[in-house]
């Protein structure tokens, strides 16, 4: 499968997907640290990509996206943004009601693997 495919596939799979360095447990820079931090806070499950075991996604991911830094948050097949504006939204309140929105319309999904 082409890269550009997989990224379509994870992001078309995943109501709520963070494409990061690291994992959720095991961020490996700060900014992927943060995102994780305000998505756990906000009590719903999400899915990830390691792009540091993935980088052919790390290479295509910023051209398909048009935003070059990463973590990159995607709700609902929507880019949401990186690490500044995941925070902003969570000290606005408003990444906690658009994560619990999402999550109750796709309760119903088993839950797939992004990787």
């Amino acid at each position: 499968m082409e890269t550009i495919d997989r990224i379509k596939q994870q992001i078309g799979d995943n109501p709520i997907l963070l494409y990061m360095k690291g994992s959720p447990k095991f961020p490996a820079c700060g900014f992927s640290a943060q995102a994780v931090q305000a998505l756990m806070q906000c009590g719903e499950r999400f899915a990830y990509v390691d792009i540091l075991q993935n980088p052919d996604i790390r290479a295509e991911l910023p051209k398909y996206a048009d935003w070059p830094t990463f973590p990159q948050l995607w709700v609902e097949g929507e880019l949401v943004g990186g690490c500044d504006i995941i925070l902003e939204m969570f000290r606005a309140g408003e990444l906690q009601t658009m994560l619990t929105e999402t999550a109750a319309k796709h309760a119903d999904e088993p839950t797939k693997s992004a990787e």
